[in-house]
């Protein structure tokens, strides 16, 4: 599955009412952190299907960062039942990241 666009029009029904753990990655273009995470972001988008992957850029849904508290980038929030369940701040590896899903 490929990687989502997250916005205030689609969160809802994408991460709030979604049946399965959804992931997302608060992230910005400008932020080189984030952009050294996001191949790993993609790799999970494509090989877990369990997991609903998607990315909020801060910059434009600035909204949904404040909402869920993201005070640096990037921020990955694990989100079960439509509520946060755990989350990672930083620039993590891959097996970080799986673990954290996995749990």
């Amino acid at each position: 599955m490929s990687v989502l666009t997250i916005t205030n029009q689609n969160f809802e029904s994408e991460v709030m009412q979604s049946k399965q753990p959804v992931l997302l990655d608060f992230w910005a273009s400008w932020c080189g952190p984030c952009r050294m995470v996001a191949p790993s972001i993609e790799k999970i988008a494509n090989e877990q299907t369990a997991v609903k992957v998607g990315k909020v850029n801060v910059d434009e849904e600035g909204d949904l960062a404040m909402k869920y508290g993201v005070m640096s980038i990037p921020t990955l929030i694990l989100f079960k039942d439509g509520k946060p369940a755990d989350q990672l701040v930083g620039a993590h590896p891959k097996a970080d990241i799986e673990q954290m899903i996995a749990k």
